[in-house]
């Protein structure tokens, strides 16, 4: 005798299709929310935070796409330092921090200078 399937959320039992998991939309909504929700809480607060540089970097920049802004004050801003999401290093070995479209770089006297980046940048 063929052994009945059961949706894999709420154990109701399946008619359809021989490979169907779930009984509803619904039911694999909820399922599949469960099942990423530990890896998505930790990717949201992580992107909320370069979100929030990205914010605050985009602020400091002049319309030519360029700006210069001490440590200490974009630390009160609320600039994290530890999460960006790329790098570049440039042909004379400076390597720019990046949040999306914005990048710093450390120069002399604690002070940062903020680029918007784009296709025609070159440093």
């Amino acid at each position: 005798m063929k052994e009945e399937k059961q949706c894999l959320e709420c154990g109701e039992h399946l008619k359809g299709r021989a490979d169907k998991k779930f009984c509803d939309d619904q039911c694999r909504s909820n399922y599949n929310n469960k099942a990423n929700s530990d890896t998505t809480a930790e990717m949201r607060n992580v992107n909320n935070i370069l979100r929030k540089n990205r914010r605050i970097l985009s602020t400091i920049v002049s319309p030519d796409g360029k700006g210069k802004i001490s440590k200490a004050k974009l630390t009160d801003k609320g600039f994290n330092f530890k999460y960006h999401t790329h790098t570049h290093t440039t042909l004379k070995g400076s390597t720019y921090k990046l949040c999306y479209d914005y990048g710093y770089l450390p120069i002399e006297n604690d002070f940062i200078m903020v680029v918007k980046w784009d296709a025609g940048f070159k440093q």
